[in-house]
């Protein structure tokens, strides 16, 4: 349990520097972050045909409202966190790759619906806006990552070779 806890705070801190330099930001970080924005566009587009996406900001042309995809929100912190999770775990690399795979699916098309919905809840009332935003997308983005890695784990202890055996209670 320590070796796995320090591993993960381990990889995390990599990942996380890594993630950090601007050249990672000017390359990989930004450009998801446009992606995301235009993908959350065309989600609201279904309901509201006066959305616009520019950069990283969803805006409705009809009443100026919008929302910039900041760091934080975009889905790639609690990516790396799921990742130093599954990393960490004692599994084969087989196990890793497809719980990573599915896991980054996962993570994204949750926060995909956490950007949508705070779209439409800002236009609607802005202290639910904030309070959603500040308090239950949070948590509800990290419980996402939980139960996502709790899924994968049971997976891996059901069917990976490599994973350790569980230990008899004493």
């Amino acid at each position: 349990m320590i070796r796995f806890f320090l591993i993960f705070l381990g990889i995390q801190a990599v990942l996380f520097g890594v993630e950090m330099l601007n050249t990672v930001q000017a390359a990989v970080v930004q450009p998801w972050t446009g992606l995301v924005a235009q993908a959350s566009a065309a989600i609201v587009h279904l309901f509201d045909p006066s959305v616009i996406s520019y950069g990283r900001v969803l805006q409705s042309a009809k009443t100026g409202f919008g929302v910039s995809i900041e760091p934080g929100c975009n889905g790639v912190e609690a990516t790396i966190v799921l990742v130093a999770a599954m990393l960490a775990f004692p599994s084969s690399w087989k196990m890793k790759a497809w719980g990573i795979g599915l896991g980054f699916i996962a993570v994204q098309a949750v926060n995909l619906l956490r950007v949508v919905t705070l779209f439409f809840l800002g236009q609607w009332n802005f202290k639910v806006f904030e309070f959603a935003h500040l308090y239950m997308w949070q948590a509800l983005i990290m419980l996402d990552v939980l139960v996502v890695w709790l899924l994968w784990m049971r997976v891996v202890a059901r069917r990976d070779p490599a994973a350790p055996a569980p230990r008899a209670a004493a």
